[in-house]
């Protein structure tokens, strides 16, 4: 009951964020705002999904693994990154062919085609592989998110270390849970391989902090912080990130105590996939910068 709640709230959030986020701006109507917030969702959690899987898996070491969720995860994210094409076509009135000559429809074919080329990895049984062309997907992404015209190299630059940071923290929380899930016939080994991730996850964090913190200065001007769409959106994603660091933090703690830690890092990566659905829902609002006053 409360899983289902939750996912129909998710999605309520995802499909009809923007628009409430852009009430009373004065900001233009993004067409299919909610289906491309959506579709950006599940790039993000397929790509959170594998990164955290090749990851997870290294601090698992031996002992049973959950199952494989990379294959599929670089399937949903092709589709995904498909999807946006057509969407962008319909919206575009373009054909799917001269969508693919505009710059966010070649990108987004990049990404189709690099989520394409790690499920083939994972299906030649060569997972690490498939961190090649998810890197291809994470550099068009960011790309894709800065085509302004002022030092989009830095924004791109933070978009891809962000990015990459977040995917390890939750999608390698999501592995290493499982992981736990598995093998909580054997606590002392289900702990050992969390204390592992919480020791490593310090560094997504703290990557995570600062690239925010720097892509936030960057972007959104000072004066249109609680006027403008991404403003608000902004302000949502920083409060769920701080709640998810204090539970980090949470279980940390418990772990030095000798004490479980499980259900704060259950809740923290609940709030992580709070943060994925709201960055999806970032991505789409308009620039704040054409608001500013400055």
């Amino acid at each position: 009951m409360v899983a289902g709640g939750g996912a129909v709230l998710a999605l309520l959030v995802v499909l009809y964020g923007a628009g409430l986020a852009s009430r009373g701006t004065g900001e233009l109507r993004i067409p299919a705002a909610g289906t491309t917030s959506l579709l950006r969702a599940v790039v993000f959690t397929a790509l959170a999904l594998h990164l955290g899987e090749l990851a997870g898996a290294a601090l698992a070491r031996t002992g049973p693994l959950p199952r494989s969720l990379a294959l599929p995860a670089a399937l949903a994210g092709a589709a995904a990154s498909a999807g946006q094409i057509v969407v962008l076509a319909v919206v575009s009135d373009l054909d799917i062919p001269a969508t693919y000559g505009t710059r966010e429809g070649g990108l987004l074919l990049v990404m189709a085609n690099g989520f394409l080329l790690a499920a083939g990895c994972v299906g030649l049984g060569r997972p690490r592989w498939a961190l090649l062309p998810l890197a291809g997907v994470i550099l068009a992404e960011a790309l894709r998110a800065h085509p302004e015209p002022y030092t989009p190299e830095w924004g791109t630059a933070l978009t891809v270390v962000h990015l990459t940071a977040a995917s390890l923290w939750a999608g390698g929380l999501c592995h290493v849970l499982r992981t736990m899930w598995l093998r909580r016939a054997a606590p002392a080994d289900a702990r050992a391989v969390l204390a592992r991730y919480a020791r490593g996850a310090v560094w997504p964090l703290v990557v995570l902090a600062a690239t925010g913190t720097l892509s936030t200065l960057r972007r959104l001007p000072a004066d249109v912080i609680v006027t403008s769409a991404y403003g608000r959106v902004l302000i949502a994603k920083l409060v769920l990130v701080a709640a998810a660091s204090a539970l980090a933090l949470a279980a940390r703690r418990r772990l030095l105590r000798s004490r479980d830690a499980h259900l704060a890092a259950r809740v923290e990566l609940a709030v992580l996939a709070a943060v994925v659905l709201i960055s999806a829902v970032l991505t789409v609002v308009p620039d704040p910068h054409w608001l500013s006053t400055r």
